[in-house]
């Protein structure tokens, strides 16, 4: 017979939290990487006190905040030292027995950060504080205050959204503030970094604050300077009144911390921008990295403003459910390419081609037989940390790429039921703009009335058909609404060269359905592609191509003249040497955008700028 399961552990209530925790973090030990923490929580009440470690992270919207990082840990009550219990059940939750009249738990403990994090580093820090603290049980962390103290290595600038004075001694003291908003407000801190006013509003200013690896990488031209003004200038008109008070654009230009490109992490004051060391000296090259700036930006009103109300929680440990991420996350894409166009970041043939990109993607999802568009908004939770070597037949997170057709969709056909007069912009000024709409939370019959007040029209029947549909004509129809259609030609854009590039391999997933590096090794495979068929699976090596010792120059040649010669392999295959012919009679494939002849272009409506 089972057991009985244990107690479970105090439900959150929002309800007064008396005094405020004070939190001090060092943040000095960069050889180590090592965060020590020493914490005081004034006791709320005695008896079984549970004190818990973060687990679930706004970004990630999955649990991947481990409790294998904290160690260390001592726990002492009025000074006398008071053993602690791990919860039998949640790894992330602390007992701790507390006597009647103690008035103060004191921790000490370390976070080991990852070494592949690198977020203590000599010349440029991170502390995310959702790694550094505990919090007790039962209360809203929005009910919480808490006054932190940063130490940090000499000679760094902070940047972060929350107010704080230096008190010496390379120490920040941080004004109290609610546990809710502490997290959502990383630091940063660097020793070579500028600071640009990109919205002089004094009343809601927004800054761009660079950190770099070297003093180099911090040189902006007046362009560029001029089109991060731009941006922020047609985000403010594309969503209205802006839910901030003031917004920190942080950028980071580290190939330490970029290695494979760029990525962001989303926050109401703040939007973490980590991106490669020389972004803004060769913006030729950063063709894909060049809307995310945009895309956090986008998440103030999107996502941390309004949010799906299955993916709001009110703690840190409480699961949440991610059925409208094609929403918080596909349309923060959409319009990250659209601001992107409307801002001068790219032009209109690179927007084309990164449009391009993510049809391709979208329109070669085989794995959409089996897993609808709905269904991957769950990747979040139980994919995390998980390699996935089947990509497009497992799937993973395709509420970004299809989510940006998805929504284009959406805007064709606004414009089309309101003969060109309204679009996407009258959503977002109704739903997202933070003087018209107070109510933070939203579902899918909210999303579906906000469109039907645009333009009238079976809204939640046109969703589900993109968020439920099998075939790939229905994800990709936007396209064709707006008076364009997915191509291939055997030229590749520069926008899917530098794909390539900061992918490191050879994208053939238009032809013979694989990518490979420049050593041979098989990086993934189209499920069901010639490929495939031929028995190649992630992980295989290509020793030689048609008789010759392989090179990616050789390969590509001989994938364009397969149409007169076959495409003759030497393949590795899970230690075994073997001949393959590939079954495919055509050439390189690289897709494009154009425009349908007779058709209203209704995408360039929406690329222009307001």
């Amino acid at each position: 017979m089972a057991m009985p399961p244990p107690p479970a552990l105090p439900a959150p209530q929002d309800k007064p939290f008396k005094d405020a925790i004070a939190l001090v973090v060092n943040a000095t030990d960069t050889d180590h990487q090592i965060f020590s923490v020493h914490e005081t929580i004034p006791v709320q009440t005695p008896g079984d006190v549970v004190l818990l470690y973060p687990e679930w992270e706004t970004a990630s919207h999955a649990p991947t905040a481990g409790a294998a990082e904290l160690a260390g840990l001592l726990v002492e009550v009025d000074g006398v030292r008071s053993e602690w219990v791990r919860d039998p059940v949640d790894m992330h939750a602390f007992h701790v027995d507390i006597p009647e009249g103690a008035r103060a738990i004191t921790l000490d403990f370390q976070f080991l950060a990852p070494a592949r994090s690198h977020l203590l580093r000599p010349n440029m820090i991170n502390v995310p504080w959702q790694r550094v603290l505990l919090y007790p049980a039962g209360w809203y962390v929005r009910d919480i205050p808490v006054t932190a103290t940063l130490m940090l290595p000499p000679g760094l600038t902070a940047f972060t959204a929350l107010a704080f004075h230096d008190a010496g001694n390379d120490t920040l003291r941080f004004d109290t503030v609610t546990l809710e908003q502490l997290v959502d407000a990383p630091v940063y801190a660097g020793r070579y970094t500028r600071q640009v006013v990109l919205d002089e509003n004094a009343a809601k200013p927004v800054r761009l604050d660079v950190l770099a690896d070297a003093p180099e990488y911090l040189a902006m031209t007046q362009d560029e300077v001029a089109r991060m003004k731009a941006l922020v200038a047609q985000g403010l008109k594309t969503f209205g009144t802006p839910p901030y008070r003031h917004y920190d654009a942080i950028v980071t230009l580290s190939d330490v911390l970029s290695p494979d490109g760029g990525g962001g992490i989303e926050h109401l004051e703040e939007g973490e921008n980590n991106l490669p060391a020389a972004y803004f000296g060769n913006t030729a090259q950063q063709l894909n990295n060049l809307d995310l700036i945009a895309h956090e930006f986008v998440h103030a009103w999107n996502g941390r403003w309004r949010q799906p109300a299955d993916l709001w929680s009110p703690t840190f440990n409480q699961p949440v459910m991610g059925s409208l991420l094609w929403v918080y996350e596909g349309q923060t894409e959409f319009w990250g390419r659209v601001l992107a166009a409307r801002a001068g970041l790219r032009d209109r043939q690179q927007t084309l081609d990164k449009l391009a990109l993510d049809a391709s993607i979208v329109a070669n999802r085989d794995g959409r037989s089996w897993k609808n568009l709905q269904d991957s908004t769950n990747d979040a939770i139980y994919m995390a940390g998980h390699h996935v070597a089947w990509r497009d037949w497992q799937r993973r997170e395709d509420y970004y790429p299809e989510g940006v057709l998805l929504w284009l969709d959406v805007d064709a056909r606004l414009r089309e039921l309101s003969h060109g007069k309204r679009g996407l912009d009258d959503f977002a000024q109704l739903f997202f703009n933070a003087k018209k709409n107070q109510t933070r939370t939203y579902t899918f019959q909210d999303v579906c009335e906000a469109l039907n007040t645009v333009a009238p029209d079976d809204w939640a029947g046109f969703l589900n058909r993109h968020l439920r549909s099998h075939q790939a004509s229905d994800a990709i129809a936007g396209l064709a609404r707006a008076g364009w259609k997915l191509t291939y030609s055997d030229v590749p854009t520069a926008t899917f060269l530098q794909d390539e590039k900061e992918a490191g391999v050879s994208n053939l997933d238009g032809s013979i359905g694989l990518q490979v590096d420049a050593d041979g090794e098989v990086q993934s495979v189209q499920w069901n592609g010639p490929a495939f068929r031929a028995g190649l699976s992630p992980g295989s090596r290509v020793i030689g191509v048609n008789g010759q010792p392989f090179s990616a120059t050789l390969l590509k040649a001989a994938v364009q003249s397969s149409a007169v010669k076959p495409l003759h392999l030497r393949v590795g295959i899970q230690g075994d040497k073997r001949d393959i012919v590939i079954g495919y009679r055509g050439s390189l494939r690289y897709p494009h955008l154009e425009r349908i002849a007779g058709t209203p272009d209704r995408l360039s409506a929406l690329l222009d700028p307001r």
